[in-house]
């Protein structure tokens, strides 16, 4: 963790002022939420403002405080690269959501989700070696091990449409965290390159799911 950057402020700032706008304002959350149907009508904007929204308080703070915990891991790619990675996995997260989505004329979702879970499976490349800690876990869990387990639990979520939650989001802003993670550091391959296919399998076994109709 330690310091924040000042490009982690910004993204965590203007998260926290659209999201208040939202609360307050319900034609403003309205109108950059997540929904099919507006983007279909042409309001891509949708694809980039509905992850700059939350629900309430406390899905704003789970966001910003993962934001924070996995952050700095990424920031030593370079801000500008972070910056990419952080949108480009917003994007392809809001993306997958509208493939798996697109006849639903009415699915709507918001949140920062997509994005974090790209800057967590990045920062968990990065260091897969890294030790998180759960709350009902008392050991700490090695980065891959909480990467692996969560796309998996995605992939069931999506199946099962467990919650009120955007597994599809999720999983494909961890697809952009991963990709763009190795076109920024195509180094990963020759160092770490067992690592790098364990982290893809959920990627595959996703894929593999959808190409035979059992998600």
């Amino acid at each position: 963790m330690g310091n924040l950057s000042l490009v982690t402020i910004i993204i965590i700032g203007v998260n926290i002022l659209f999201s208040m706008k939202g609360f307050r304002d319900f034609s403003f959350f309205e109108k950059y939420k997540f929904n099919v149907g507006g983007i279909k009508r042409g309001e891509q904007v949708r694809i980039i403002s509905s992850g700059f929204l939350h629900v309430d308080e406390m899905h704003l703070f789970f966001n910003m405080f993962t934001l924070y915990f996995f952050a700095n891991e990424v920031i030593g790619l370079g801000q500008l690269n972070f910056v990419i990675i952080y949108f480009g996995s917003l994007v392809v997260g809001n993306l997958l959501s509208y493939y798996f989505h697109k006849n639903e004329y009415h699915y709507s979702a918001v949140g920062a989700s997509g994005a974090v879970t790209g800057i967590l499976y990045s920062a968990i490349l990065l260091n897969p070696d890294m030790r998180l800690y759960m709350f009902f876990i008392p050991i700490p869990i090695p980065g891959y091990v909480f990467g692996i387990g969560y796309l998996l639990y995605s992939i069931y979520g999506m199946k099962n449409r467990v919650g009120n939650i955007g597994h599809d989001a999720h999983f494909g802003g961890a697809i952009g965290g991963y990709v763009i993670t190795l076109v920024m550091a195509p180094w990963l391959f020759k160092e770490n390159l067992f690592m790098v296919g364990l982290l893809a399998i959920p990627i595959i076994l996703l894929y593999v799911m959808r190409k035979t109709g059992k998600i």
